[in-house]
């Protein structure tokens, strides 16, 4: 049977089910079998669509079939995911096209269960449109909790559940953003991970300017816009970027503002000496040696050697000569920095809960894996912290948004080091629709829905 855009995106999907992460599987998948333009749209719409959107679908499988979900074959489940999300999410999709092709993703001896199942979906969505008014759009039908309350009344009366299925998190994820936000909050924040967000792109400013780069993207075709906080930034909202010459030429790299601003928060002068601990993929090391103008010390740590060649191929295609990559546990500080680093960048393993809209596999990962995180971050901060010089500064990060990684890591360390201060900080937004990021304390938490980056932690110290 000939690739199409169904048939790759349902074996992504399968993969992805035995543990391989989305983003690779998707890389893996397009290098072997090239697709056209609309083709290739399809697929990845597919493959990002159904993880994001897993619960929901679930949901619907349970509502519009005799079977649980849990007692289908991979296979049988994968496909009725797909064919749901069609139906239910993706406009430009015909229904006849959505049925035969989701159809034929199964074997024939199921075919006219998964037939069903999607028939009796879409009688129900038709028996909600009054006789004589066009449905709704697909995409716009079922985005809010209230929504899936009017067509299923039953959800009215579980909260959470609602939020749950509106907006594809597993109930236990939901449980936690309530508790560390609320729960209005929580629902504004699952809402935005929803949501498509830009590409930010970092320029490099060894290379180019923002005025030059982004001639060379409107050019390439792509819409851009600019920042809504970091200095050396652009956005674009779609588009094919790591193809073009510039992205080729290290005029640019993928970095989200969130992260940019973190690099920000450093402030790293030419000359400088800087520990980056927890350094792979290298983006934040990348963007330090920018600010210090490629002059001075660079010291790129990672735990994992396979991963260090990303380090050292990103700095060559950028044009970075002053970075040094080596291993090492973030637990275990080199001896021969200790007290000579001006900066310190501590951005530790995390939880990985603030970039939930650009990896939607996360909302599925096994919570209790993030119980022993808070212990192994406060070791690495501890460590890293043997780097500074007096007067220096140590910025702690994650792309989380649970205060037991963040604000409860920080205090603690204040509070056993007071030879160590909190060093406030604030980025004024260049765009009206967000608003200003200003810390207290020396620590600021950036959310989707508030700040349209990823939810990310910045905490800045200084050595007294």
């Amino acid at each position: 049977m000939p690739i199409t855009a169904r048939s790759l995106a349902h074996s992504t999907l399968l993969a992805v089910g035995r543990g391989q992460y989305g983003n690779i599987a998707v890389d893996t998948a397009l290098s072997r079998h090239p697709l056209s333009d609309a083709d290739r749209h399809l697929y990845t719409a597919l493959v990002y669509g159904v993880l994001e959107r897993q619960v929901t679908l679930d949901h619907l499988i349970a509502r519009f079939s005799d079977r649980a979900p849990d007692a289908l074959d991979e296979t049988v489940l994968c496909a009725l995911r797909m064919g749901l999300y069609q139906l239910a999410y993706l406009d430009r999709v015909p229904d006849h096209a959505a049925l035969d092709e989701t159809v034929s993703l199964v074997p024939r001896r199921v075919s006219g269960y998964v037939n069903a199942v999607l028939r009796s979906y879409l009688r129900f969505e038709k028996s909600l449109t009054p006789e004589g008014k066009s449905p709704l759009p697909r995409e716009g039908r079922l985005k809010t909790p209230e929504a899936w309350c009017e067509r299923f009344p039953d959800l009215a009366g579980d909260p959470v559940r609602a939020l749950s299925v509106a907006y594809g998190m597993p109930r236990a994820l939901c449980d936690v953003f309530i508790s560390a936000l609320g729960q209005d909050r929580a629902a504004s924040v699952l809402a935005a991970f929803c949501e498509k967000p830009d590409h930010a792109l970092c320029i490099n400013p060894l290379k180019t300017t923002p005025e030059a780069l982004t001639a060379a993207l409107t050019e390439a075709g792509l819409t851009v816009l600019p920042a809504l906080y970091a200095p050396h930034a652009l956005r674009v909202p779609e588009g094919a970027i790591a193809h073009l010459p510039a992205f080729a030429g290290g005029e640019f790299m993928v970095q989200d503002e969130a992260s940019q601003l973190c690099v920000a928060a450093l402030d790293a002068q030419p000359d400088d000496v800087v520990v980056d601990t927890c350094a792979c993929p290298g983006s934040k090391s990348f963007g330090i040696a920018m600010g210090m103008e490629n002059r001075g010390e660079v010291h790129s740590f990672d735990l994992h050697k396979s991963k260090l060649s990303l380090i050292r191929s990103g700095a060559e295609r950028l044009g970075i000569t002053v970075i040094t990559a080596d291993v090492r546990d973030a637990r275990d500080p080199d001896p021969d920095l200790i007290g000579k680093a001006d900066r310190v960048l501590c951005d530790v393993p995390c939880s990985g809960l603030g970039v939930i809209a650009k990896k939607p596999e996360i909302r599925h990962k096994d919570l209790t894996e993030s119980a022993r995180l808070p212990a192994i971050q406060s070791a690495i901060l501890e460590a890293s912290a043997a780097y500074l010089k007096s007067g220096g500064v140590l910025v702690y990060s994650t792309c989380t948004i649970l205060p037991a990684e963040n604000e409860d890591v920080i205090t603690a360390f204040l509070a056993a080091h007071p030879d160590f201060e909190p060093l406030d900080f604030t980025y004024p937004a260049r765009d009206p629709s967000v608003a200003d990021i200003t810390s207290h304390r020396g620590m600021v938490t950036l959310l989707p829905d508030r700040n349209r980056t990823d939810g990310f932690f910045i905490a800045r110290l200084r050595r007294k």
